[in-house]
């Protein structure tokens, strides 16, 4: 039972430090996507190697808004390159 109480606590936390933010069930119970919980385990590892909470949310933000830059940046080079014609290349 405390395990259970101190996960809550700990998704809790991370919702006040802004990493995740769950929606709500009818009953007003918060629900978790599995992405959010990637999230959440994630910061735990960093917490426990060390890292402050706000930092380890902070690392986990950079690290996101980079993976999706560079998703973004190579969607953009593959359409680049199919907009290229064959006589430009030479």
């Amino acid at each position: 039972m405390k395990r259970s109480a101190s996960r809550a606590a700990w998704l809790r936390a991370l919702g006040e430090h802004g990493l995740i933010t769950p929606l709500r069930s009818d009953g007003g119970h918060r629900r978790f996507s599995r992405y959010q919980l990637r999230i959440a385990m994630r910061a735990r590892d960093l917490v426990d190697q060390g890292t402050p909470i706000d930092a380890a949310c902070r690392i986990i933000i950079l690290e996101d808004q980079l993976e999706e830059a560079l998703r973004i940046n190579e969607q953009l080079r593959a359409g680049h390159s199919d907009r290229q014609s064959p006589a430009a290349s030479i």
